[in-house]
């Protein structure tokens, strides 16, 4: 069996998925295949987005169907890292204004949003907020019918191509976590990306300053205080998805894994024949089909109706990110010295699977949320 069609099999195996998301995949796949050779580089993001907009696949960016959203990550991921990503950011950078906005934000900016026409970035990292969200500095002040941001966001994805934002600032300082409010701001307010920041894997990253940016009162995402309250509900849907991401990154670093060593040859028999190979490949196997039960189950929990699904979106992205670091890095070891070139998609995979561990939620972060839900 080839390695894609060994991936194909196992997705048409997987529980907790309809027709429809099936589809929904044909649809994916066919979109990264007509893309071909991605290019790594920030005018190469923007048209992407706008092309997946034309191609319908945004229509899946929100939240209303969490499965449909992990398919096409998965998919995308399988493929490129900047594929996934250019699909993420839109629904990560818009989600609050789809559960939280008003009728008529909702109107102003997700037709937009969905079409490819605005790139969305979602602004909450600080220096010294990162998992500790209640720490950011960022204020936004009420000043004759507007609010007024001052501060600086890092480590934020799109920053050098959004068009539109979400972004956490502190309403009140003194109310802690509950003194934090969501805003919606757009390029056009004076957000300045002040910093490009160069990743592991190419990612359009930067810093956003705001420096006296104001932006009109009806651009407050729900209530002042309830900012933080609807980021944790934002990361809490996404981490679903950033684990769908990392098991479509598992799953091409096994499906070439699997294809080098049935085609190369060493000590007079193929690399495939080889017990010590044989028992690697199988522990790979073992740990992307218990990411990918994780990851569906998580997602269709949620799409049953589920208000919360804390404990197994934090455990999906855990098991997942986790698991498909060492699938990934146990190909890199199969491929030999061809899995460090830059020929190598399993190069590429060890770059891009790394952040997977660490944005929206460390996995050291995610071990508290999963433990403090079972024991409070």
């Amino acid at each position: 069996m080839r390695g894609r069609e060994f991936i194909n099999h196992r997705f048409n195996e997987t529980p907790f998925l309809e027709d429809s998301h099936r589809k929904v995949r044909a649809l994916a796949e066919r979109f990264a295949l007509e893309e071909g050779v991605i290019e790594e580089n920030e005018e190469a993001a923007r048209r992407l987005v706008r092309a997946m907009g034309a191609g319908g696949l945004l229509e899946h960016a929100g939240g209303t169907d969490l499965r449909s959203m992990a398919v096409i990550r998965e998919t995308l991921a399988f493929h490129h890292g900047l594929l996934d990503l250019a699909f993420a950011m839109q629904g990560l950078g818009s989600y609050a204004i789809e559960i939280a906005g008003s009728s008529e934000l909702k109107a102003q900016v997700l037709p937009k949003v969905r079409s490819g026409e605005w790139v969305a970035a979602f602004a909450a990292t600080e220096p010294e907020a990162g998992s500790d969200l209640a720490a950011l500095s960022c204020r936004a002040e009420p000043r004759n019918g507007r609010y007024v941001l001052n501060g600086l966001k890092t480590f934020i994805s799109n920053a050098p191509i959004a068009d539109i934002m979400t972004v956490l600032a502190k309403t009140d300082p003194a109310a802690g976590s509950k003194g934090i409010g969501m805003f919606v701001v757009l390029r056009s307010d004076g957000v300045q990306c002040s910093r490009r920041q160069e990743a592991i894997a190419y990612h359009p990253l930067g810093e956003l300053t705001f420096r006296d940016c104001a932006v009109p009162e009806d651009r407050l995402v729900g209530r002042a205080g309830e900012g933080y309250k609807i980021a944790l509900t934002v990361l809490e849907t996404f981490r679903t998805t950033v684990a769908a991401a990392a098991l479509g990154m598992a799953g091409r670093a096994i499906a070439d894994t699997i294809d080098r060593v049935q085609e190369r040859r060493q000590f007079g028999a193929r690399l495939a024949d080889l017990a010590v190979v044989q028992s690697k490949l199988t522990d790979m196997i073992a740990e992307y089909e218990a990411a990918r039960l994780l990851v569906y189950r998580s997602a269709a929990k949620r799409d049953g109706g589920a208000s919360r699904i804390p404990v197994e979106s934090a455990l999906a992205k855990l098991y997942a990110t986790e698991a498909a670091q060492r699938i990934i890095d146990a190909a890199v070891q199969l491929h030999g010295g061809l899995g460090v070139t830059k020929e190598s998609a399993v190069e590429r995979l060890y770059r891009e699977v790394r952040t997977l561990r660490i944005y929206e939620g460390t996995s050291e972060i995610l071990k508290l949320v999963i433990a403090g839900n079972v024991l409070k």
